[in-house]
């Protein structure tokens, strides 16, 4: 059972940016975000108020989030900056954040991110390990 926030946004294959819905996988709730493309500082300027309202609504809940990162392809510099404020305005919020994707450099990017986040960050090559590991 999907969930969309108001507005998020679907993206064709030669979009870039991040969607975030709320999911419900075996009535466990999480945050379900997706990175597509060449992520860029405009990405981030429309993706933070919809993060932002994601986590009022759990007000002081710990999150569980998933993230899909088969599709991301990088970061403008500039965006890298961005993704690390956003880790750090919100380190405390996540009790847990699964990542998965399929490529070698998101992997070391995920532990990098690990680092300012106060909750378990765990990297997976696939969804169903990454949803298990987060029902754990």
């Amino acid at each position: 059972m999907y969930q969309a926030l108001e507005g998020s946004h679907n993206m064709n294959h030669d979009d870039h940016g991040i969607s975030i819905n709320k999911v419900t996988y075996d009535e466990n709730a999480y945050l379900s975000l997706k990175a597509t493309g060449k992520l860029t500082h405009n990405d981030y300027e429309k993706f933070n108020p919809e993060l932002d309202s994601a986590l009022a609504d759990a007000k002081d809940a710990k999150i569980k989030a998933v993230i899909d990162t088969t599709e991301l392809e990088g970061f403008e510099p500039r965006a890298m900056w961005d993704d690390l404020k956003l880790g750090l305005k919100h380190r405390n919020e996540f009790e847990k954040v699964a990542i998965y994707g399929n490529k070698n450099w998101q992997k070391t990017a995920a532990k990098i991110g690990a680092w300012f986040v106060t909750g378990e960050v765990q990297y997976f090559e696939n969804k169903n390990d990454a949803i298990d590991w987060l029902n754990k």
